[in-house]
């Protein structure tokens, strides 16, 4: 193809956190989440094929549901 430029594309944003990124991003570790998750306050997590993954919208509801 010779005359066209390949153009590169920025990367798209993320749309959701696996729980090693929320965790990092929340600042808290794996128990905590697993705790919070026992006791029913964690985040809505998505269930797709063997993957758990956490919206950034659920990331955000959670983080609202928390602010004091």
């Amino acid at each position: 193809m010779r005359g066209k430029k390949r153009t590169t594309r920025p990367p798209a944003p993320a749309a959701a956190y696996t729980i090693d990124e929320f965790c990092h991003a929340y600042h808290i570790s794996h128990s905590t989440y697993f705790k919070m998750k026992r006791d029913g306050i964690g985040p809505r997590e998505m269930h797709i094929g063997s993957r758990i993954l956490i919206s950034i919208e659920a990331a955000a509801a959670w983080r609202r549901a928390r602010d004091v």
